[in-house]
Parts: structure tokens; sequence; C-alpha cells
């Protein structure tokens, strides 16, 4: 009896102290993935936020230097598109424009972000970035340019690779290259690059 009763001692289960333990455990690992794991889609949405900032810059580059032409322009117009952002007013918005008047700039009253931004007129596209993410600064880079601006326009016009740029302030320098920062909810950033030779890079 002695053998039979010493057997079934050693297959008892975990007592309550040991499931907590382990319970314990298991919450804690739980829960440092799943902090790592929005850590790691933070950086790939904001990843693929800068990707379509890149694409629809080069889009404009694409569509002036292919002479695409807007029913709305002039005989005497040379094809002109732009990109535009605005970090104080509308960080959360890529604005896609025809340079109708070959101004390097996107005219009010549709491209105008208060009370919002329109479409019609010069403004074609208005996207909206999604998931938390915004334009969270624009850095100017160049002799005597200022270091920060609020808004930024990118302007593209045949028969020219490379674009101009326009702010507000005004930039008042001459640019080597201007950087669009984006940044999601858990502090992930990504940076667009836009040189003055027409490069665009994304890091």
């Amino acid at each position: 009896m002695k053998n039979i009763y010493s057997k079934i001692k050693k297959n008892e289960g975990m007592t309550y102290v040991e499931l907590i333990v382990v319970l314990s455990i298991f919450a804690v690992m739980s829960s440092v993935s799943l902090f790592n794991y929005g850590q790691f889609q933070g950086k790939v949405d904001v990843k693929n936020l800068a990707n379509d900032v890149a694409l629809r810059i080069v889009e404009a580059q694409k569509d002036a230097l292919n002479g695409k032409f807007n029913n709305s322009a002039s005989s005497t117009w040379k094809p002109s598109y732009g990109v535009h952002f605005d970090v104080n007013n509308a960080a959360t918005k890529i604005v896609q424009y025809t340079d109708l008047n070959n101004n390097n700039r996107c005219d009010p009253p549709q491209c105008n972000p208060t009370p919002t931004y329109s479409l019609g007129r010069e403004v074609t596209s208005i996207v909206n970035i999604n998931k938390g993410n915004y334009v969270s600064s624009i850095e100017v880079i160049g002799s005597g340019c200022p270091p920060t601006v609020n808004e930024l326009t990118i302007t593209y016009r045949r028969p020219n690779t490379a674009p101009g740029f326009r702010s507000s302030p005004p930039i008042g320098c001459t640019v080597s290259n201007v950087i669009i920062n984006l940044t999601s909810p858990r502090g992930a950033t990504a940076r667009v690059r836009v040189y003055s030779s027409g490069l665009i890079n994304i890091n």
C-alpha cells in the first residue's frame, strides 16, 4: 500500500500557487509581445506613409515632365503640378494640385486649410493621412535658410526636373533640400527628403 500511495503523490497536479505564478509569467510575456508589436506596427505604418508621400511627389514630377494637360489651363500654360503640406493647420493631409497660373503655389480658396481644403480649380486630390500619423515638421536645408517652415509647396514645371519650393514664411534663400518629417502616435518617425536636383529620398 505504501508504494501505491507514494506513486499517487508523485502524479499530483500543480498547486494554486504554481498555477498563479505560471499565469503571471504568461501575462507579462503577452504584454511585452503586444507592446513590441504595437511599436513595430507603428514603424511599418509611418514607413508606408513616407512611401505614399514620396509617390505623390514623384507623380507631380512625372505629370509635369510628361506634359499632362489640364482642360482648365490657358493655351500658354506650361504643365505644372505640385504637392502641398501644412504642419499647423492640416498635418494629416496631402494636397495635390495643378499650378494653372504657373506661380509655384496652390492658390486659395480651394487650397486653404482654414476652414478646409476643397476640390476644384487647382486642387485635384486631397489625401487624408490615417492611423494617427501626421506631418510633424518641415525642415529646410540651405545657406541662410530658416530651419523649419509651417507650410510647404513643392512644384514641378515642364521641362525642369528640379522642383520649385515655396513656403510660409517665405524661404528667401537657396535651398539644397527639404525634409518632410512624419510621426506615428507611438513616436516612430520617417523622413522624405526632396533635393533641389529633383532627387527624392526616404529614410
